[in-house]
């Protein structure tokens, strides 16, 4: 599918536990603050001590996620405390929503795109001739670079002239393994199979084009060097091109199947949208719940929370978000317009019906609960975990210290990084209350730099020097 960018990790990894260089990793690329979570509040100082006792860098992503991290936990440390485990068909719907849009727009996909590559076998060896898709092998003796006498390159010109009025199709491939210059093709007797025109210099593309199916080149000159190049024949290349043509039918159908989309929807990008898609990668949970329009259209508008939600689905090894906050503002509206068209798709597959079956839905929901089940159970918060406890007051309060002593060991480097999956972070937002507090990142920075840097200079001072110090003994006197 190539214009449909398919979001949802795959359901074997939705929920992982990771090494504790994931987790460093992830501390270079979101961002969030200070925060309260349930009935529990990240204090600054409770920040700032985290931070200062790990090898976090000091810098206010890396804070801001260590923040978003404190929510997650205690989030998940509230529910078991409440004995809810995210068990009910609403949760799974909820948190797997990506999961099933990809599984409704693949199918509804596969069907309006059955015959975008239906093509007429009969017509391809004259598609070939026309030159719809070029196919050629070549031998290249490269130039010198710029600044050389002249002579030298005439030198060149007139050795591959001499391969030129020798070469044959018959011995094309082995000459071409034997004095070609071109690394990429060398070992393959100079082929260069199938490409679409313009994939080459308009040079190589213009000598191709020179000569018939079969037929050799005299010197083509081009920015590389000096090229002898042999066309293919059409029986030699059938098979590739058939392959390739069918490929390149699929892409023009999709391509005017969604251009035909937008122009009926009348899709247009706000011109706010590159300023606002940065912001949304920098900080996710800001506009989970914003309504501000990024994109509209006839049928449906994109708000910043729907596109916050379909960021968030991109799983973390993509670097999506660091990836977009790096890009020039130019690539957003692009960026933007693949999400409506994942948006219209999905529109469209619900209206025709299309979607998970009875099998897939349950296989999805359950990846979902038992995904739920071993975080609990991992970071030990599932309800029955929590039952020492006898009322639910006390329970939070369990859940909380035992969240805030693994939160230690990790920072300590002592125990594996255990992610809350986005999946089960969107239902518990949904379900229990969260605060982002801003004003507490600088702070909670300011004095984490001040403590590490306490914690160095004692370090330092304890060390022994490398210098020889004098002892009492052989100081000399005045």
């Amino acid at each position: 599918m190539t214009r449909i960018r398919l979001l949802a990790a795959s359901l074997l990894t939705v929920f992982s536990v990771a090494s504790c260089a994931a987790f460093k990793e992830a501390m270079t690329a979101h961002v969030d603050v200070v925060a309260r979570a349930g009935s529990q509040e990240l204090t600054v100082d409770r920040l700032a001590e985290l931070m200062a006792s790990s090898d976090i860098p000091l810098r206010p992503d890396a804070a801001r996620t260590l923040a978003q991290l404190w929510i997650n936990y205690q989030l998940l440390g509230h529910a078991g405390a409440h004995g809810d485990s995210l068990g009910t068909i609403e949760d799974a719907q909820r948190g797997m929503w990506n999961a099933f849009a990809q599984l409704s727009t693949r199918k509804y996909y596969d069907v309006i795109s059955a015959d975008w590559a239906t093509i007429d076998s009969s017509a391809m060896e004259q598609a070939y001739n026309d030159g719809e898709l070029l196919a050629a092998a070549h031998i290249l003796l490269t130039k010198q670079p710029e600044g050389l006498s002249a002579t030298a390159n005439d030198s060149i010109r007139k050795e591959a002239e001499l391969i030129a009025d020798t070469v044959t199709s018959e011995n094309f491939a082995a000459v071409a393994r034997a004095v070609s210059q071109d690394p990429g093709s060398k070992e393959r007797g100079g082929d260069y199979g199938v490409f679409p025109p313009g994939q080459m210099v308009p040079e190589f593309d213009a000598g191709i084009r020179s000569v018939p199916p079969g037929g050799i080149t005299g010197i083509v000159e081009t920015q590389y060097g000096y090229h002898i190049i042999r066309r293919h024949t059409w029986d030699e290349i059938k098979d590739q091109f058939a392959e390739a043509y069918a490929s390149t039918a699929m892409a023009r159908g999709d391509s005017l199947y969604f251009a035909g989309l937008e122009e009926a929807a009348n899709v247009q990008v706000k011109g706010s949208a590159p300023r606002l898609v940065k912001a949304i990668a920098e900080d996710i949970d800001a506009y989970r719940n914003d309504r501000t329009v990024v994109a509209s259209s006839r049928t449906i508008d994109l708000t910043a929370g729907r596109l916050a939600e379909w960021m968030a689905a991109f799983p973390p090894q993509s670097r999506m978000r660091a990836n977009i906050i790096q890009a020039p503002d130019s690539l957003m509206p692009m960026f933007v317009m693949n999400i409506m068209r994942n948006e219209m798709l999905l529109r469209a597959a619900d209206s025709a019906g299309v979607g998970a079956d009875s099998v897939e839905t349950q296989e999805i929901r359950q990846a979902f609960f038992n995904g739920v089940r071993g975080t609990m159970e991992a970071l030990n918060l599932a309800p029955e975990q929590l039952d020492s406890a006898e009322t639910v007051q006390a329970r939070e309060q369990l859940a909380a210290s035992r969240i805030e002593e693994y939160l230690d060991a990790l920072m300590r480097n002592e125990t594996q990084f255990i992610s809350v999956p986005e999946q089960a972070a969107i239902v518990l937002r949904d379900k229990y209350e969260a605060r982002l507090v801003t004003a507490g990142l600088d702070r909670a920075l300011e004095k984490a730099t001040t403590l590490r840097a306490a914690t160095d200079s004692s370090a330092a001072a304890a060390a022994p020097s490398a210098v020889p110090m004098p002892t009492p003994d052989s100081t000399p006197q005045p």
